[in-house]
C-alpha cells in the first residue's frame, strides 16, 4: 500500500461519482456492541486541528464512515479506545475518512457507493487497502464496514492475519498511534500518521456518547495477563508496612514488573484519572455489572502511565495505564480496589469480586466477545 506523497494528490474527486452513495452508506451498523463505546447522533460537521496546526473540517459523509469504524471496534474486543483511535489517524491520512473507487484500477469500483476517486495503485476505500495484496475483493472493500474488520484483524477479522490487521501484531498497545498505524498500512511515508491524533481524538470524542448513564458491561476480565502478576493476598486486616500497626487494607495488592499494561475490568466511564493521595496515580472507573453501579480503582501509577483522563469510556480489557509504584507502595504493583453499589461503598475482595463474576483471562478476551462472563 504505498502510498503518493500528500493527500491531495491521491484523491481527486469526481462528482459524477460522489451522487452514487446512497441512504445505505450513511446509516451507522447497529449490530450488538461489545463495549460501552456507543456511536450518538452524527453531526452535519466537525473541525479539528492536526499536531503541525493545520484545521480539518469533516462532514456529515466523513462523520458517518468515523461511526463505522467506532461501532466496528466497539464490537471487537481487544480493540478499546487505543484501537478505534488508531484506526481512525490511519483513514484520516489514507482518504480523509473517504470511501474511494479507483476507476483506473478497477472500473467497477465505480459502480459501488463512493465519496470520489483516488489513484494509489489498486488502492481503495478509506483505508486504500489493495485487492492484489490480500486485503480482499472489490465489492468487499467497497464496504466501509468489511475494511474496519479488516484494519482490526484478529480472530474475527476476514483476513486471518495475512494481511495483518491491528490485533494480529503482538504488542500495537506498546506503540505509539501513529507507529501502530504503520504496522498495518505498511505505507512509503509512515510518519504522516501520527499528526492526525488529536483529530482522530476528537472525532470519538464527539460521535460517541456520554452521560452519567453506564451501560451494561459485556465483558469482565483480570486487570493483569496472566503470569505477569502475583497475588499477594493482602485484602482484609493487617499489619500495615510503614506504620507497623494494624490496619484494614481495602484493595488486593498484585505485585507486577513496573511498566505492566493495567485493563479495565468491565466496560465503563472513568470517573477520575490524577494523582491521589497515598494511592499515587489513581484510576477510578465507573461501570454496571450484573444491573448494579460497581466503581474499580487501579493505583500506584506514575503520572506519565496513566493513559485515560476523566470522561472516557473504556471497554473491558482495554490498556488504561501502566504498573508502577507512586505514592505510599514498597514496590511496583497495581492496587485494585472494586466497589459493589458505587465508590461511597465498602470494597470487596477484588480478587474473589472478579472470580465470582467468571472474569476472563486478557488473552481468551482478546478472541472475540465471550458469552455468559457477566453473574
Amino acid at each position: 500500500m504505498n502510498k503518493l506523497i500528500g493527500l491531495l494528490a491521491v484523491v481527486v474527486l469526481a462528482s459524477p461519482l460522489v451522487v452514487l452513495v446512497g441512504v445505505a452508506a450513511l446509516v451507522v451498523p447497529t449490530l450488538p456492541s461489545c463495549g460501552s463505546l456507543v456511536v450518538g447522533s452524527i453531526p452535519d460537521s466537525l473541525s479539528a486541528q492536526t499536531l503541525d496546526g493545520r484545521t480539518v473540517t469533516l462532514d456529515k459523509r466523513q462523520l458517518t464512515h468515523s461511526g463505522t469504524i467506532i461501532t466496528i471496534g466497539g464490537q471487537t474486543a481487544g480493540v478499546g479506545r487505543e484501537g478505534i483511535v488508531v484506526a481512525l489517524m490511519a483513514a484520516l491520512t489514507e482518504s480523509t475518512l473517504r470511501m474511494l473507487a479507483n476507476t483506473s484500477a478497477y472500473p467497477e469500483s465505480a459502480g459501488y457507493p463512493n465519496d470520489g476517486v483516488g489513484s494509489d495503485h489498486d488502492s481503495l476505500g478509506m483505508f486504500q487497502m489493495r485487492p492484489l495484496t490480500g486485503w480482499g475483493t472489490v465489492g468487499e472493500l467497497m464496504d466501509p464496514e468489511y475494511q474496519a474488520q479488516a484494519f482490526f484483524g484478529g480472530s474475527s477479522g476476514p483476513n486471518a492475519g495475512s494481511p495483518r490487521g491491528l490485533l494480529d501484531i503482538d504488542g500495537w498497545q506498546l506503540l505509539n498511534p501513529g507507529a501502530a498505524a504503520q504496522t498495518v498500512e505498511v505505507s512509503a511515508y509512515p510518519d504522516r500518521y501520527q499528526n492526525f491524533q488529536p483529530v482522530a481524538e476528537a472525532i470519538l470524542t464527539a460521535l460517541t456518547r456520554s452521560s452519567s448513564t453506564v451501560l451494561e458491561t459485556s465483558l469482565v476480565v483480570f486487570p493483569l495477563p496472566a503470569g505477569t502478576y502475583t497475588n499477594t493476598d493482602s485484602f482484609g486486616w493487617r499489619i500495615d508496612p510503614y506504620t507497623g500497626q494494624r490496619r484494614f487494607h481495602a484493595g488486593s495488592d498484585l505485585a507486577a514488573p513496573l511498566g505492566t499494561p493495567i485493563h479495565a475490568v468491565a466496560d465503563g466511564v472513568v470517573s477520575f484519572a490524577g494523582q491521589r493521595g497515598t494511592y499515587g496515580g489513581l484510576i477510578t472507573i465507573e461501570h454496571t455489572v450484573g444491573g448494579q453501579r460497581v466503581t474499580s480503582y487501579y493505583a500506584h501509577m506514575y503520572e506519565q502511565g496513566m493513559h485515560v483522563t476523566a470522561g472516557d469510556s473504556v471497554v473491558a480489557g482495554q490498556h488504561i495505564g501502566d504498573v508502577g509504584s507512586a505514592g505510599k507502595s514498597t514496590g511496583p504493583h497495581l492496587h485494585l480496589e472494586i466497589h459493589p453499589g458505587g465508590s461511597r461503598q465498602p470494597a470487596v475482595n477484588a480478587v474473589d469480586w472478579l472470580t465470582a463474576h467468571g472474569a476472563a483471562d486478557l488473552t481468551a478476551a482478546t478472541s472475540g466477545c465471550l458469552a455468559g462472563t457477566v453473574a
